[in-house]
């Protein structure tokens, strides 16, 4: 039996970019006031792509329960013909697994720590673990592609091989 134990890294844009998006409020956002310079927009933070095949973007929000570490990572899964962004309504820190795309190759794995007010947008094709709450469960707002095709792979680990989160402790 072969063990991988992923070390978390801050999510950054630069360590996030290969994978997709990261969607947070920064010093680096272009910003337009708006609504007679009452707010401000972030925007164009994270590109939806979800036209192939005559998709269409859906928005969604998905409960998640509160995960326990250790955790034996058993499944990924990838978007091939739509990105998936996820941005969190709660106020829980969690836990971002990505693979790039292509053949999944457990060896490529990256773990992030996503705070609060930090969201994902995976670019198609990026494998990805469902969302890892820490602390609390949490509720995610997602952007999504909607319509015909096949749009979700998963690839099951196989059980010789384990995968483990062990802690939320960042590197």
């Amino acid at each position: 039996m072969s063990i991988t134990t992923i070390k978390l890294r801050a999510l950054t844009r630069e360590h996030f970019n290969p994978f997709g998006d990261v969607i947070d409020i920064s010093d680096n956002n272009h910003v337009i006031a708006i609504n007679n310079r009452l707010a401000n927009r972030h925007h164009d933070l994270a590109k939806v792509d979800v036209s192939e095949g005559n998709g269409n973007a859906i928005i969604s929000i998905i409960d998640t329960q509160k995960t326990q570490l250790p955790l034996r990572v058993s499944i990924m899964e990838r978007h091939p013909i739509g990105s998936q962004a996820f941005m969190p309504i709660g106020n829980s820190p969690y836990i971002v697994l990505v693979a790039p795309k292509g053949d999944f190759d457990a060896k490529n794995l990256c773990g992030f720590l996503a705070q609060p007010n930090q969201g994902v947008n995976y670019s198609k094709g990026t494998w990805h673990h469902a969302c890892i709450s820490l602390h609390q469960s949490n509720q995610f707002f997602v952007v999504d592609r909607g319509g015909e095709g096949a749009n979700c792979d998963f690839f099951v680990i196989p059980e010789e091989h384990n995968i483990v989160i062990k802690s939320e402790q960042v590197v």
